[in-house]
């Protein structure tokens, strides 16, 4: 475990350290999943992170924890994990069902550096992990079609980096990547079968209601 305690410089340091690490395939299978958890964090003077653990296909509540922490880090693009990850972490400590996938309202890959918070904490945790995030921080794509379900490829400098995913109609598109120990078309298998009628997927709404301060 680094350092979440370091200057701007050192954080982009071990990313680039840490991007080596990152499997973006693994031997997880869309059958294997029976659990998924959403994790997500708030900050204003201190930061809140939620992880709801959910049973999979069906989305019930099996388990919810939260934990704070004052935050070290500043705000800054491209480095959110230095900022919300001690607090994820202790709040992944506390609980007792071990999740088979984790959801991140935040990047994956589709990172400059190819290390978004869901593979950052992939890689420290060890599990599969895939990143859903509400806006785009790097590459290009073609808006897809209006209907849910719709979708196109994510590149940067010439690799697909991950997906544009409308998950309801009339809203703004989802920007879904892979994290760590896990293949972009089990991720997107994965996450099909989370939404329940709103533009989050249901893990990481349910942690988003719950992180909120």
């Amino acid at each position: 475990m680094h350092s979440w305690d370091v200057s701007e410089a050192e954080a982009i340091a071990i990313q680039q350290e840490l991007r080596g690490q990152v499997q973006r395939g693994g031997p997880l299978t869309l059958a294997d999943v029976r659990t998924v958890a959403g994790i997500d964090a708030s900050y204003k003077e201190i930061g809140q992170a939620a992880v709801v653990v959910l049973s999979f296909p069906d989305m019930t509540v099996v388990e919810q924890v939260t934990a704070t922490r004052s935050s070290v880090f500043p705000y800054v693009p491209g480095l959110l994990s230095f900022r919300e990850g001690p607090a994820v972490l202790d709040a992944m400590a506390k609980l007792t069902t071990q999740p088979d996938v984790l959801i991140f309202d935040g990047q994956g890959i589709a990172h400059p550096r190819r290390l978004g918070i869901a593979a950052h904490m992939g890689v420290v945790l060890g599990q599969p992990s895939i990143g859903c995030a509400k806006s785009r921080l790097v590459g290009k794509y073609a808006e897809p079609g209006p209907n849910a379900g719709d979708q196109s490829p994510l590149y940067d400098r010439g690799e697909q980096i991950g997906v544009v995913l409308r998950s309801k109609p009339r809203t703004n598109p989802l920007f879904i990547s892979t994290g760590h120990l896990i293949d972009l078309d089990v991720a997107m298998a994965i996450l099909l079968r989370c939404f329940r009628g709103y533009r989050l997927p249901e893990p990481t709404r349910q942690a988003d209601k719950l992180a909120a301060l």
